[in-house]
Order: C-alpha cells, then sequence, then structure tokens
C-alpha cells in the first residue's frame, strides 16, 4: 500500500519521532522495502542488468551489523496480487512507469530500475546467514503489523501505511536507521544503531489528541495504492479543509494536513463519516459509507498467525485456504520456495513482466523466454486430479488453457493472452511434488533443450546456467555473437573465483595465480562509467539471458529443483560482463581468455562450459556470413578480416568430448 507524500510530511516534523539505541531486540524488516533501498542507495549498477555480487556484499554487511547489536531480524516479504485484484491499476500504472524509467536510463538518463533476479538473490542471502524469513500469501503489511505486536517489536521499513497502523513498540524508516554507523556504550562497549522511532502518540497530539481509530479513514479518504474513490474529489472540491499555519508548502501536504485537522474534530470514525456523506450527492452516500468501511479493514490485525511460522513452520491463512490450492504449494510459497509469479497466475491466470534496461526498438526481453513460461502455466493450469502412473504420458490434458501477460511493447505496456503448454495428466498440479525424480528432469531438460550427458563436465550449480546459455543463444534475438557468449561464461567463471580466493581450501594448488586472476577481473569490473554510450543491442542480448534464467529457476523451483539451485549471488555481474565483451570485442593482447588460461582450474570450467554449449550449439552458428557484394574494396577487406578472425577464434574452442570427464580443454591464443 501507501499514502502519497505521507512520508515526506511525517519527515518534515521532527516532533513526530523518538530517538532509540537498538540492541538486543527483535525486528520485523519489510523485505521488499529493505533489498530496494539497500540496492538504489548503494550506487549499485542499474544499466547494466544488475551487480548481484556487490548487493550481495552490502546486505551481508548489513545483516553482521545487526548480529553485532544483537538484533534478531524477521524478514517478510510479500506474496502475490491480492485475489480481489483491488491493486491492479496500480500495478499497471506503476509497470508502465518503470519502462519508462528503464528507457530513460538506456539513454543515459535517471531513472530507477531494479534488477530482474534482485529478489531472488536476497532470498538466496536470507538462507546462506540463517536470517529467517517468510513469504506472504499477498501484500505483507497487515501480517507484518500483527507480527510486530505480538512480539511487542518494532517495525523497520519506509512504507508510509506503518504510519497507520497503531504499533505498540512504533515503526522505523529505514531512513533514519543508521546502520552504517554502528555505535558503542562507553561503559559496556555494547554496540547499538542509531534510530528514529515514528510515535503515533505524538503524531495523534499534534492534532488535539486526535482519536487513532480515524487514521484508517484518513488513508482511505487520501487515497493508497489500493483506492481511488471519485467521490473523495467531490469531497474535497467542497470542504473548506482548516490546513493552519502550514505556510507554502507542497500541495499534497497541505491536503493531509488539513484533512486531518478536519477529522480531529470527530469522537469516532463513525462520527467523521456522516459528517463527510453531507457533502455528497443522495445517490452516492450508501455506496461511499459502504466503501469506506470496507476500505478501513485494511489497516485491521491480519489473520495470519506469523509467530506460528517462525516457531513451527505452520503458515495459515485464510486468503490463502479459499483459492483451495495444493497444500504442498501453499507451503512452497510461505518458505519463498516458489515466487509470487507463481500464485498470481494461479490465482489471477495473469502476470505483469518486469522492465529491463534493453532496446525499447526490439521487441521485450522477455519474448525470448516464452516457451519456458508456457510450460510453466502448463503445469500450473494442469489440475486434473487423475493419478499419475507411466501410462499417464499418453494422456494429455485439453483443452490447451490461456494467460494473459502484460509485457512492454516499445515504450508502452501492452496486454496480451498466451497459450499454457500442453503436458501430460502425469504432471498434474495436485501431485507434481510426487513425479519421479527422472521424469520432472527430463521435462525441464526437454524445455531447455539438452541432454543431462552434455551437462556432465560442469559442476552441479552450474548446470542450470550453462542450460541456459545453451537455450538463450538459439532464442536470443538479435542473434548472441561469440563475444556475448564468452563474456558471459568468464563472469560465471569470475563468481567462482571469488570463493576460491575468499575460501581458499587447505592445500589448495596455484592459490597466488587465482589471486592474479582475480584481481585482473575486479580490475576490468571497476573501469566502469556510468556516463558511457549504453550499446544497446549487448544490453538487450544479455537482458534476454536473465530472463531466460529468471523463468528456469522458476520452472526448476516448481519441479522441486531436479538440478540443483544455482548460487545466483555470484554468477552475473552486469558491469563486469558487459566490460568484458568489449574487450573480447576489441580483440586486445590482454584478452580475458588467455589471462584466464594461466590458472588451470578455472580454464578447465570455463572450457568446459564453453564445450556444452558447443555440443548444443553448431560451430557454424557463431560464423558471419559472407556478404555477397560490397560498395569498397577497403571495407571488404577490413570484414573479410574480421570474419577470418572470428572463424578462426571459434576454431580454437576446445572441442567436444562428453566421455572424459576430467580432459583439461586448453586455450590457446
Amino acid at each position: 500500500m501507501g499514502i502519497q507524500g505521507m512520508m515526506s510530511y511525517v519527515v518534515e516534523h521532527k516532533q513526530f519521532f523518538v530517538e532509540l539505541r537498538l540492541r538486543n531486540t527483535k525486528i520485523i524488516i519489510d523485505g521488499n522495502n529493505l533489498y530496494h533501498r539497500l540496492y538504489f542507495e548503494s550506487n549499485l549498477d542499474i544499466r547494466h542488468g544488475g551487480d548481484y555480487d556487490s548487493f550481495t556484499d552490502i546486505t551481508q554487511k548489513f545483516f553482521e551489523t545487526l548480529s553485532l547489536c544483537d538484533i534478531r531480524p524477521y524478514v517478510v516479504l510479500d506474496g502475490g496480487s491480492d485475489a480481489s485484484d483491488k491493486k491492479f491499476a496500480t500495478l499497471k500504472e506503476r509497470a508502465q512507469e518503470k519502462i519508462q524509467s528503464a528507457f530513460s536510463l538506456s539513454h543515459g538518463g535517471g531513472g530507477s530500475v531494479i534488477p530482474l533476479l534482485i529478489r531472488e538473490v536476497f532470498k538466496q542471502i536470507l538462507t546462506k546467514l540463517q536470517v529467517p524469513f517468510v513469504q506472504s500469501f499477498s501484500e505483507a503489511d497487515r501480517d507484518i503489523a500483527s507480527l510486530a505486536n505480538h512480539w511487542n517489536c518494532p517495525v523497520l521499513t519506509f512504507d508510509s501505511d506503518f504510519c497507520i497502523f497503531d504499533l505498540k513498540a512504533g515503526y522505523c524508516p529505514l531512513n533514519y536507521f543508521q546502520w552504517r554507523n554502528i555505535c558503542t556504550r562507553e561503559e559496556s562497549r555494547d554496540c547499538y544503531i542509531l534510530a528514529k522511532c515514528f510515535s503515533l502518540e505524538r503524531f495523534c497530539k499534534y492534532f488535539g489528541n486526535m482519536n487513532k481509530t480515524l487514521l484508517p479513514l484518513f488513508a482511505v479518504m487520501s487515497g493508497n495504492d489500493y483506492i481511488n474513490l471519485p467521490a473523495m474529489e467531490v469531497f474535497f472540491s467542497k470542504v473548506r479543509l482548516p490546513v493552519g499555519g502550514y505556510g507554502n508548502k507542497f500541495k499534497k501536504h497541505i491536503r493531509i494536513q488539513g484533512l486531518l485537522n478536519w477529522l480531529s474534530r470527530f469522537a469516532d470514525p463513525a462520527e467523521a463519516i456522516e459528517n463527510v456523506l453531507k457533502y455528497l450527492k443522495k445517490h452516492e452516500k450508501e455506496e461511499t459509507r459502504q466503501f469506506l468501511c470496507a476500505s478501513m479493514e485494511e489497516y485491521e490485525p491480519s489473520d495470519v498467525n506469523l509467530q506460528d511460522f517462525f516457531q513451527n513452520g505452520c503458515y495459515e491463512s485464510e486468503a490463502a485456504k479459499k483459492q483451495e490450492l495444493p497444500l504442498w504449494i501453499l507451503n512452497a510459497l510461505a518458505k519463498g520456495l516458489l515466487a509470487p509469479f507463481i500464485s498470481d497466475v494461479l490465482v489471477l491466470r495473469r502476470t505483469i513482466l518486469q522492465a529491463q534496461v534493453e532496446n525499447i526498438q526490439r521487441p521485450s526481453s522477455h519474448t525470448a523466454a516464452l516457451s519456458i513460461r508456457q510450460v510453466i502455466y502448463g503445469l500450473l493450469l494442469n489440475t486434473s486430479e487423475r493419478s499419475f502412473h507411466a501410462s499417464a504420458r499418453r494422456h494429455p490434458i485439453s483443452p490447451t488453457p490461456t494467460l494473459c501477460e502484460f509485457d512492454r511493447f516499445q515504450k508502452a505496456l501492452r496486454k496480451s493472452f498466451v497459450q499454457a503448454a500442453p503436458l501430460s495428466g502425469m504432471f498434474s498440479l495436485t501431485t507434481l511434488n510426487e513425479v519421479p525424480l527422472a521424469d520432472r528432469l527430463q521435462l525441464l531438460l526437454d524445455t531447455l533443450g539438452v541432454t543431462a550427458s552434455v551437462l556432465e563436465t560442469v559442476p552441479g550449480l552450474l548446470q542450470l546456467p550453462v542450460a541456459v546459455t545453451c537455450f538463450w543463444v538459439r532464442y536470443s534475438e538479435p542473434k548472441v555473437k561469440l563475444q556475448h557468449m564468452k563474456a558471459l561464461l568468464l563472469g560465471m567463471v569470475f563468481g567462482e573465483l571469488h570463493k576460491i580466493v575468499e575460501n581458499p581450501e587447505p592445500g589448495a594448488l596455484h592459490v597466488e595465480v587465482n589471486k592474479i586472476v582475480y584481481n585482473q577481473f575486479l580490475k576490468w569490473k571497476g573501469e566502469k562509467s556510468q556516463k558511457e554510450v549504453l550499446e544497446l543491442d549487448a544490453a538487450h542480448i544479455f537482458c534476454q539471458w536473465q530472463c531466460c534464467l529468471k523463468m528456469a529457476l522458476y520452472l526448476n523451483q516448481l519441479l522441486s529443483t531436479p538440478l540443483p539451485e544455482p548460487d545466483l549471488t555470484r554468477l552475473y555481474n552486469g558491469t563486469l560482463v558487459h566490460r568484458l565483451y568489449h574487450e573480447l570485442k576489441s580483440a586486445s593482447k590482454s584478452m580475458p581468455e588467455n589471462f584466464l588460461s594461466v590458472s588451470p582450474k578455472m580454464n578447465q570450467l570455463y572450457c568446459n562450459m564453453v564445450c556444452v554449449v558447443r555440443c548444443v550449439i553448431p560451430t557454424e552458428f557463431f560464423q558471419k556470413k559472407k556478404a555477397k557484394s560490397r560498395k569498397k574494396k577497403n571495407k571488404q577487406a577490413v570484414k573479410q578480416a574480421l570474419n577470418k578472425r572470428e572463424a578462426a577464434t571459434v576454431e580454437v574452442l576446445p572441442s567436444c568430448s562428453i566421455n572424459n570427464r576430467f580432459r583439461t580443454f586448453m586455450m590457446e591464443d
């Protein structure tokens, strides 16, 4: 939710806050709010697809700081859209705004677009750090407020709706939470974090000891993400709001102050509502009364008992029960093992695909992953109750259901209908988690167009990303070039290098060499400029890879991970991958491949991954076709030279031998 202008209004009034020294306490964290704020406030890349490793380092530092102060975090993430779909208009509006932001960023302008995989990265960080978290079935605000009051601990977020909830221990806005500057008590040497806590009592006192039960009505009348009531504009056009000595401030702030002053005259919401209705026409009154009363329920305590989830792993929600989804799906959603994308498809048969910084003149990057999404839709909408058995493969479910997708078309948000892939009754959603592992794995591999044998030379955690890379090469438009593929795989190697350099195994070989190679990759990563012109087609191609990986990840999760889930925290660094692409394209003497060859283990990993792609994709795929005619001989000579160099580069790629898993594939200059 969120009340427009409310946070900027309360921040202007220091008297609404109390100073806190936070330590030795539980704290409930709005997960979505936190990962957005950590990413954008840390000046991380948003033009090249995201720097997930840098985000990982910052997020780990955040939770380590809480631990030093004995602050015990419990993270609550938003789930899918509410089944009533009351926020749909707002979601479409925000999606359109993100498309505009992405377009601006692609041409060197301003804007904020969160990287595509950031939520999945954030969940992996929480899991690694053993930070308890839950994913609500829909929006998490009420669940957060109820849990905070049950445990009598503060809430950490930057959502204006928490100025309305009656929280026993208050609400700490993230902008006042000074976790980067940890403090120490002189007498005890105990660490603490300085914070400011919004005080509902001080806020109501400022408005003449206003009854706090009037605040939900204030939120509804002001209009939040769920509510846009035309009758309220009629009310505001007729009523004379007592603004007081507020001065020349923002128009939104004047309305907020005036409405609060006006509401403070009344004893309770019922009296206030009757006075609102006086300004409306007779035929509008009853409908408006019912709407206001129903909308105020959004600020009542939730029926979800999250303390049971954190203590016993039990998540029960009346809203979730009404959807009559399989129990294993509900449990997986609560644990964050399935994404809100899944519940949106199941409950609403609709999804809104996230905007990225790409070439706006080309079809959306999500187009490349369409066939993967169709298999996901086929699984989710395949709800036959028949029990599965070997012969079920011969009995596909029909007719084929369709699903509504909202995606970018040029600079606009466009709706389209997508058919789900027809699947065997063996893959009924009800019993999907009980299907034999071999069948689930085969469906995943068939979708990505690879075989299990060809992935054997690749470490388990990289098998899904490499399989996705093979898929991406086939379906990307514009066509993937050799340098794109190499840059992407070298970026994955950099992630593996980080692991062995930061945590070297006892007696490991080539430790110093690996450090030298790692530092050179860091140097390439650091050679960036936010002002440099973004190569739009390269950005578009790498965005398509992320789209394919995200949907393959969701499919793998839905199939109960027949392939190990990759470590996304070190898998892709957009700044580095773009830089490596330019290094490879320039054919400089310090080509990343040549530099990597001094590290036998990492070079073998790289060559094995290249080998897998080469097994699936014909070698000639990366060779340029000779032009039939050229106007100028010098241009012809230059292009022929480039063709020969690229063809030669393809030919020195390692030959593919899947029979010898331990063969070292060496690259030559």
